[in-house]
């Protein structure tokens, strides 16, 4: 076994003893370890896999990778180190450590420096924030960096996934394909950074934003187990918006690469589901409160919980001298002359909303002339962290809103807006919260924005700053008006909620949060404080971690293959059992056996689900044909289909089995009459269900019925499959309660609804099968069964739980065989219907050749 692969890196610049080799040989920049570790441009062959290995780990470790470190970076001109490093106390990784508060976990960091290093200070910086701040930097060329987050970043993926369609030049950039490649390139170079310092088998991998969105598949590519979790801190778009992007299909399958998805809403989870089914045909299913997606026999978890801010750092700022001083400076600007002041804080940005905001506050002004001379909305700017024309746009607008107010409305010593653009400390910032009796939030669409966050702890303040307010022992009071665009709206139940296109409604907003009674606002306070003060970073982050290791917790008993190349790369998990049927291990059991059973579905085994002509082709017929020559097999093909459909198909197999609707209809040749394997059915109940498929069928376009002898079927192939999935559950739902006297069970399966008597499954067909052949004395010592889909399973589970009863021969040979790699009772796999029938013709071939000795 391989030893502790990465940790030696860590080992090194600590001081502690190397698990394995030489303390004195050079560190590389990139480790591998043989069997575990490929290089990125390396393709994986189909079917290798990784076999679960056991170990031990003395702490927990989680390495947090994002685009940048939350590292302050600043060159010194003097002395022999010509770097000086400190902690961004503002970094939401760093508050995310913070908020853990646990000494056992440790927490390495990933992501590139702001500033720009020459590469003969790289390798001396890379040792001080190791060792210093655990921090290992991810270094790029100043072109690729631009290309990649300029351009890449910002100027398609931000602006899309903000609900921006770059329908002409100017508005977005369009997809540019040598950005997407310096794009993947970029997460390469993140792939090795990562690879240098972890240790795979133990530690946890938490990546954040859209900037490294297919980071997962290199890292999945790599080593199959890894932990890893991901989490998206802006909006993920509807699958309108969302499927115009070129590369739509990559980043779903690299994220799905991915053990468990973060998202900050409902709304944006909801989104990112429905392209996944849309556009990957997956589907969701919620157990016991965790939503989670089915992916090549992994479970991907998807988690919904909004990110929190730092209490203990607000709460040291508001406890801060300075944050007093500013905060008695702006009483005696604004309260101690009258004035009520509202806030603003926003990046200077195309989607934040400003303008709208504006014009809100002049549309008040002009509605309401006792506000003028009285109210003041101070906006403070932060500046844009993208760059480009958009930018210079938003800048020049706000600029020449702001002066038209102040011209109209403005008086001497009065101006309704005081527009700060150059940088404030945060303890400024904080001071303005403490003042502002309301905060204004009108952005047309934002990820989380947690500046509501930060104003409500705010203006609970302390006793200190209470006395300098002159509140003594006032309740708190604070009132939000918040875009409804934004992911933090939904926890704010007490905001007001707006649409910030609809300049009136802020407008009138704006008049209610002015004019509001200030026990009312007393209430909103309370209930926003109670939840924003228990729903901090730290309980997100703690949140997050729990929920990825639970989704992990399986993957050291599971069997993991890496399948696919380049960006379509995914790993299936299986049972360490679950294997591929190999035509050499199948074909000699055949030829050493005498007494042969096979049962075969139909479609999607012997024929694809996408095709559209369903008949058996010439070369299929003769391929059953001289299976059932051999006067030791005998062959069945167990289907839903009519017995009328599969007759017609199968006239030229005189010898061929056929068990039609899951096996209600049974005849062991063609010449034979039809039996039935359940009891005499009453077919009344269609009356009832019939019409209320009628219904569903009406208002679903593209869904169809199907009417057979003893069942029903409702088929949604065709139509949205949202709307389809959506409809058949309502339909599952109505007709269990009209049918809940009769004797059907009502079942969905894949993008069918179907109605069938009680008590009949393909098992049934199993069961009598094994049953007749014993009967005249026939015992199998080999039976064969393949399926694709979940009728099949009933008869997996059957042949499976015979192999020690007396229905078959002692040491039988049991090959029960499923389509594709996915959980099944099946113990053997095959990738699809070509090679099912490549499979069946092989064995075909050795009855063929005996039948000539």
């Amino acid at each position: 076994m391989v030893s502790k692969s990465y940790s030696n890196l860590l080992e090194l610049v600590s001081g502690e003893s190397p698990s394995f080799g030489s303390m004195n040989r050079q560190i590389p920049r990139i480790m591998t370890v043989a069997g575990l570790i490929s290089d990125v441009d390396d393709e994986p062959v189909d079917g290798a896999s990784s076999d679960p290995s056991s170990s031990s780990v003395h702490r927990d470790r989680i390495i947090i990778v994002a685009n940048q470190l939350p590292i302050r970076a600043q060159r010194k001109p003097d002395g022999n180190r010509n770097w000086v490093f400190s902690w961004d106390e503002n970094s939401l990784l760093l508050q995310l450590k913070d908020g853990l508060g646990d000494d056992d976990i440790d927490v390495i960091y990933v992501g590139c420096l702001k500033e720009e290093v020459h590469p003969n200070e790289q390798d001396e910086v890379s040792q001080i924030l190791l060792e210093t701040f655990r921090c290992v930097p991810t270094f790029l060329p100043s072109d690729l960096y631009s290309r990649y987050y300029h351009g890449f970043c910002k100027q398609q993926l931000w602006p899309l996934f903000h609900y921006m369609l770059p329908l002409s030049p100017d508005l977005g950039g369009r997809f540019n394909r040598s950005l997407w490649q310096a794009y993947v390139s970029v997460n390469k170079i993140f792939a090795d950074r990562i690879m240098e310092v972890i240790n795979p088998e133990d530690d946890y991998v938490w990546v954040h934003d859209y900037h490294l969105m297919v980071l997962p598949t290199f890292l999945r590519k790599r080593f199959n187990r890894v932990k890893l979790g991901f989490f998206l801190h802006s909006p993920f778009p509807s699958s309108e918006i969302y499927k115009t992007l070129p590369i739509r299909e990559e980043l779903l399958r690299a994220l799905l690469n991915a053990d468990l998805i973060g998202f900050h809403t409902f709304d944006y989870a909801r989104h990112f589901l429905s392209c996944c089914s849309r556009m990957l045909g997956l589907s969701y299913e919620s157990k016991r409160g965790y939503i989670g997606l089915e992916y090549y026999g992994r479970t991907v978890s998807i988690k919904i919980l909004p990110v929190g801010i730092h209490m203990g750092q607000l709460r040291s700022v508001l406890s801060m001298p300075k944050t007093e001083e500013k905060v008695a400076e702006l009483i005696r600007q604004f309260n101690d002359q009258g004035k009520t002041l509202l806030l603003g804080v926003d990046d200077m940005d195309i989607f934040k909303g400003i303008s709208l905001k504006l014009l809100a506050l002049e549309q008040l002004l002009i509605q309401n002339p006792e506000y003028q001379g009285r109210v003041v909305l101070v906006q403070i700017a932060n500046p844009a962290r993208g760059k480009g024309k958009d930018v210079k746009e938003v800048q020049a607008e706000t600029k020449a809103t702001v002066k038209r107010i102040n011209e109209t409305f403005g008086k001497p010593g009065y101006d309704p807006v005081i527009l700060i653009e150059e940088p404030l400390k945060f303890y400024e910032k904080v001071a303005y919260y403490v003042v502002a009796e309301c905060c204004l939030v009108t952005a047309v669409r934002d990820g989380m924005n947690l500046i509501p966050y930060e104003y409500v702890i705010s203006r609970q303040a302390n006793d200190r700053l209470d006395k300098v307010m002159g509140l003594a022992s006032s309740p708190k009071k604070s009132m939000l008006v918040v875009s409804e665009f934004i992911g933090c709206s939904p926890s704010l139940s007490g905001a007001i909620r707006v649409n910030p296109w609809n300049i009136d409604a802020v407008a009138d907003a704006l008049d209610c949060a002015l004019i509001m009674a200030d026990s009312e606002k007393q209430l909103r306070h309370e209930k926003h404080y109670r939840y924003v003060s228990t729903h901090d970073v730290g309980y997100w982050a703690r949140s997050f971690l729990q929920d990825l290791e639970r989704t992990c917790s399986d993957h050291v008993r599971r069997r993991w293959w890496g399948i696919g190349f380049g960006l379509s790369f995914r790993v299936v998990a299986l049972d360490p059992n679950f294997r591929k049927l190999l035509m050499e291990h199948i074909v000699s059991a055949y030829k050493r056996t005498t007494t042969r059973a096979i049962l075969m579905d139909y479609d999607g085994t012997l024929m694809p689900q996408a095709s559209i002509d369903k008949s058996p082709s010439s070369k299929s017929i003769e391929i059953l044909n001289s299976l059932c020559r051999d006067k030791n097999n005998m062959v069945f093909i167990v289907s839903a289909r009519s017995r009328k459909t599969l007759a017609e198909w199968f006239s030229p197999c005189e010898n061929l089995g056929i068990a039609a609707e899951h096996g209600y209809f049974l005849r062991l040749s063609r010449d034979e009459e039809w039996e039935t394997c359940g009891p005499a059915t009453d077919c009344s109940w269609k009356q009832i269900a019939e019409p209320v498929m009628k219904l569903y069928t009406e208002t679903t376009d593209g869904s169809t019925i199907e009417d057979k002898e003893t069942s029903l079927v409702w088929s949604y192939e065709d139509a949205d499959p949202d709307f389809g999935s959506c409809q058949a559950k309502e339909l599952l739902d109505h007709l269990e309660s009209v049918l809940a006297n009769e004797p059907v069970t009502v079942k969905s399966g894949q993008n069918i609804v179907e109605v069938k008597p009680q008590g009949v499954s393909k098992g049934l067909v199993a069961k009598r099968l094994l049953s007749t052949m014993k009967d005249k004395g026939m015992s199998p010592d080999f039976v064969l069964c393949i399926g694709d889909d979940r009728s099949d399973e009933d008869m997996f589970e059957v042949i499976s739980s015979s192999m020690a009863g007396p229905s078959m021969a002692p040491r039988a040979e049991v090959f029960a065989c499923t389509v594709g790699k996915k959980p099944s009772k099946a113990k053997y796999y095959l990738d699809d219907t070509a090679e099912i029938v490549r499979l069946i013709h092989g064995l075909a071939s050795v009855s063929e050749q005996t039948l000539l000795f």
